[in-house]
């Protein structure tokens, strides 16, 4: 008998895993925060044997190489990945034992697309397989997206994904398990992925690259590509280089004048409360990315990289689960931090900020009046599906560098759901624009009243 246990990581809509029999077990795609991978194999009471990676991961640093120190394990890395550390390099049509007991053993199967060196794992029982690990490249409903790499290989890859999805399609037996790391809300798929589960029958049914031609699904899947966080071009070389431990060990705690301090100096101070907190008060000059929200995705997508950020939330857990999610993303230590609500953050004497939350009805009833500014802060791709007649649209992931383009008046910032409003409008209010967030469903805005144009 084997197990496949799904480790989720949902800040980056990714999965890693952790497969094996009674004695031993392989950990896929690990997360950088590796203890819960230990967590995990304890809980079975397994030892970690191997260490393996689809891909050099260009969305998030790896705990992989950590882990396999710390555990003992092989580390199995694609040999076209160009890394600087000692690992196991693995070639298509390697195997490795995973439980001989159980009769496990994984099986390479290279599946160029997604990166050129891309690698995905055949999990065998007795000689008959039963799962696969495709990283990056078969998803559930599409497929890694081929750009991230070399704009000059977008092309190439793109049909190398194709071309690869029908490889496993062909070598894999129907009912075959397929269990990707990306496509659960992560910027590495190149489109939503709809359900938890599939299988390789499944996707030969569903799956435009199995079910299109080449030039036809390779036209579409670029087509459809939507920006790539800027982070991203800092994964690829750490995890190439190979990351280091992570430290998750509280910050120091900073006091109202040291945070005072460390705005005027020109660093981030972030706080991590929900959206409807921080619209009622909250430090001037901070800005709001919720804790449960996509935090490290969009914090690592705005700031600049290296620049020092402060953390405040309202309790020690709240700051611990925003640690760990953003050493995934390579921001590894918080200058400071500090625990509790404005009355603690803001310098005696001084009074919170503030501004107003809306919704698209509150905005519908207002623009009659003169100088009022729609801001939409939408990607292009959801923009393209319809838009407020009349609003200005800059990306959220570009407002902090566009701010002075946002029109003088009184700026209602909305987006898709809420979340990335709030962040819109924190940057808007600690650069002392009149702001009121739309915290509202898109879906609403033609029902109250507002023309939608779509292109």
């Amino acid at each position: 008998m084997f197990f496949v246990d799904t480790i989720e990581v949902p800040g980056l809509g990714n999965r890693s895993y952790l497969a094996g029999g009674g004695q031993t077990a392989v950990a896929v795609d690990p997360p950088r925060d590796v203890d819960q991978v230990i967590a995990a194999a304890a809980r079975r009471g397994v030892r970690i044997s191997h260490v393996v990676e689809t891909h050099v991961h260009n969305d998030y640093v790896t705990g992989g190489l950590e882990l396999a120190r710390v555990v003992g394990a092989a580390y199995l890395v694609p040999a076209d990945a160009r890394v600087s550390f000692e690992r196991v390099p693995v070639h298509d049509g390697d195997r490795a034992e995973v439980d001989a007991d159980a009769g496990l053993a994984l099986r390479a199967l290279a599946t160029p697309g997604h990166t050129p060196h891309h690698t995905s794992y055949v999990l065998e029982e007795n000689g008959t397989a039963v799962a696969v690990f495709t990283g990056g490249s078969l998803l559930i409903g599409t497929v890694g997206r081929p750009d991230l790499v070399e704009p000059r290989l977008t092309e190439h890859l793109a049909r190398a994904q194709h071309a690869s999805a029908h490889r496993l399609a062909a070598e894999l037996p129907q009912e075959t398990a397929v269990l990707p790391t990306h496509g659960f809300g992560s910027f590495c798929s190149s489109a939503q992925t709809e359900g938890s589960d599939t299988t390789i029958g499944k996707e030969k049914a569903s799956n435009e690259a199995l079910t299109r031609d080449v030039d036809d699904f390779v036209a579409g899947l670029l087509a459809g590509l939507d920006d790539i966080p800027a982070y991203y071009t800092h994964m690829g070389p750490a995890n190439a280089a190979g990351p280091e431990p992570v430290d998750l060990t509280p910050p120091a705690l900073a006091d109202a004048e040291e945070i005072a301090a460390r705005l005027a100096a020109g660093e981030w101070v972030v706080d991590l409360r929900n959206r409807v907190a921080f619209a009622a008060g909250h430090v001037s000059g901070s800005f709001n990315f919720e804790a449960e929200g996509q935090l490290a995705t969009y914090l690592a997508w705005l700031i600049p990289w290296g620049k020092p950020v402060t953390l405040l939330a309202e309790s020690p857990g709240q700051l611990a689960a925003a640690q760990r999610e953003l050493v995934r993303v390579g921001i590894d230590r918080p200058a400071a931090a500090a625990i509790g609500g404005p009355k603690g953050w803001v310098p005696e004497g001084a009074a919170p900020a503030s501004f107003r939350r809306a919704t698209f009805a509150d905005l519908a009833a207002r623009l009659p009046a003169q100088g009022v500014v729609v801001l939409d802060v939408r990607r292009d791709s959801e923009r393209a599906g319809g838009h407020v007649e009349g609003s200005v649209h800059i990306p959220l992931h570009a407002l902090h560098r566009r701010i002075e383009e946002v029109p003088s008046g009184e700026v209602w910032v909305h987006c898709a759901g809420g979340m990335r409003a709030a962040i819109a409008a924190s940057l808007l209010d600690a650069a002392g624009r009149a702001v009121v967030a739309v915290d509202d469903s898109f879906d609403a805005a033609e029902k109250t009243g507002l023309t939608v144009r779509n292109p």
